[in-house]
């Protein structure tokens, strides 16, 4: 067994890191230009002024569901109801578009997917996303990635519930857990479910994550 392999069989036997909870967007695949594109088209018909209000929301909150921010571009920018059906009248226009644009393997993240391929095997991956959940999975099978994580979870159940369902479900430590994020919602998640925060690609999460991951290969769990 090589020198690193023995410190990751040590990191699992000495009760450390066991298993990573992986965001989606801006961690394993970078889609935020294409995100904004699906925004900009679905709401194509209003002020351009307020949607780009608005992708700037989309920017900051980019662990939040589609669900979500579809209605808080209505309720909370535009200040009109909109009910259910027409919330997922425009989520399901704007996931065609991510079917279509985002099979693209070109937009991976090389380091963090080189980094998923290397140690899959030595930890318990799952994916815990704002994306929504058919559309993720439809997303990770055809970049042929959906093997290396054991489930694929994604909205529209928020993702600090999906971190602590996924944790009660499989009876994992919250001490032995990790998640790794690129947005204030994936922070925030973690805590509230009393796990570690590993940063990612966004420099305004460093004072606040437990640790920031500048580049995968000098990443080392424990």
């Amino acid at each position: 067994m090589s020198k690193r392999l023995n410190c990751f069989y040590r990191e699992w036997t000495d009760n450390v890191i066991k298993t990573v909870l992986w965001d989606f967007d801006g961690v394993i695949l970078d889609s935020m230009r294409v995100r904004d594109y699906g925004f900009r088209t679905i709401f194509q018909e209003f002020s351009k002024e307020t949607v780009e209000s608005f992708i700037r929301y989309h920017r900051y909150h980019g662990g939040l569901s589609r669900f979500h921010k579809i209605r808080y571009f209505f309720e909370e920018m535009l200040h009109q109801p909109i009910d259910e059906k027409r919330i997922l009248l425009y989520a399901d226009r704007f996931s065609d578009i991510m079917k279509e644009q985002l099979i693209d393997p070109a937009y991976l993240i090389g380091q963090s997917v080189a980094y998923i391929k290397k140690y899959y095997d030595l930890y318990r991956f799952h994916i815990v996303s704002g994306s929504e959940e058919k559309e993720l999975n439809y997303l990770c099978r055809h970049l042929g990635i959906a093997h290396y994580f054991q489930t694929i979870q994604g909205s529209p159940t928020p993702k600090t519930e999906l971190v602590r369902n996924l944790i009660l479900s499989h009876g994992y430590d919250p001490d032995e857990t990790i998640l790794i994020g690129d947005s204030i919602n994936d922070h925030d998640a973690a805590r509230r479910n009393g796990i570690r925060f590993y940063g990612f690609n966004n420099d305004a999460l460093k004072p606040d994550a437990d640790y920031y991951i500048e580049d995968f290969k000098d990443l080392y769990l424990s």
